[in-house]
């Protein structure tokens, strides 16, 4: 929207909010998914993580050309700039989450995150704050709202496809790892899809095959890819691409550098918080999501002066 003065793509990843709002929101009323058990919901508000690894990650996905889920499809459509892109954000998310990094970054959350339960909260949601309807109503309804006062998004059928596709995409994770994948014998916490620690976890399956299991984040990766190569043959849009000189290497080196530390303390990407951890009404994940968005902006207005 920034570039191009054409709002239609924002609009459809905020409508995939808000659809994604409504359907996850639904699950947890209806008492088929705990999202108490999910990573947005802790007691903990890591305020600290959601708006520097926000910024962080906005930036850098601007200078790769897209976010971690972005980049995958590209892959998938004969990209290889995305493979140095994926690589890089692999090894550095996994630092920072079990590696070098975590070193200095659990001790910095231990320190600064919010502990709610001081406030007698018990997670950082705003459907106990509000109410689930009442924060469901006003978040998705606000989403929404601002989504169809556009008459070029409404008459977008491709726009609203995809965010309503995306935004079920979500709801559907949520079902697969909170009703189909539960498991009382080995209980596990529910999830949807995201694509910074699944990178990364795909990229530790890929090197220690014997002995691993595919989970769901590392499915989600894989079926991205696949799903891109065939959309890519499909329409006939397949090519290879490859880095331009040496500054375009550079650029995507550093901003897959900031996808993986930033995305790690944000606990997620465009897709990770700004539509799966929302759905959660999470108030971390609304953090994070402005600050992705300011990140990005930033971003592009670097580009502009130096290129």
């Amino acid at each position: 929207m920034v570039l191009m003065g054409d709002g239609r793509r924002l609009r459809a990843w905020l409508l995939a909010m808000a659809v994604a709002v409504v359907g996850t929101q639904a699950l947890a009323g209806l008492g088929l998914v705990d999202l108490g058990t999910s990573i947005y919901l802790s007691p903990s508000l890591g305020w600290f993580g959601a708006i520097a690894g926000g910024l962080a990650f906005g930036f850098g996905m601007v200078l790769t050309g897209g976010c971690g889920q972005r980049t995958l499809v590209r892959l998938g459509a004969g990209n290889l700039r995305s493979i140095v892109v994926l690589m890089v954000l692999a090894v550095t998310a996994y630092m920072t989450m079990r590696g070098l990094i975590a070193a200095a970054r659990l001790p910095l959350e231990a320190n600064i995150n919010l502990d709610l339960r001081k406030a007698g909260l018990q997670s950082q949601g705003l459907a106990p704050l509000l109410g689930r309807p009442v924060a469901t109503l006003v978040l998705a309804g606000a989403l929404a709202a601002y989504c169809f006062a556009d008459a070029r998004f409404r008459r977008s059928a491709r726009d609203l496809i995809a965010g309503v596709g995306v935004g079920l995409l979500i709801v559907a994770g949520w079902a697969i790892t909170g009703v189909l994948g539960q498991d009382e014998f080995e209980p596990q916490p529910v999830a949807s899809f995201t694509f910074v620690a699944p990178v990364a976890d795909s990229l530790q399956y890929l090197m220690t095959f014997t002995g691993a299991s595919i989970g769901f984040g590392v499915a989600t990766v894989g079926g991205m890819l696949v799903g891109a190569f065939i959309a890519a043959q499909a329409s006939g849009s397949f090519r290879l691409e490859a880095f331009s000189d040496r500054a375009d290497l550079l650029r995507h080196l550093g901003g897959a550098a900031m996808m993986g530390i930033g995305g790690v303390f944000a606990l997620g990407c465009t897709i990770g918080q700004g539509v799966t951890g929302l759905s959660t009404l999470a108030i971390g994940s609304l953090l994070a999501v402005a600050s992705i968005i300011a990140g990005a902006v930033g971003g592009v207005r670097y580009l502009e002066r130096t290129l």
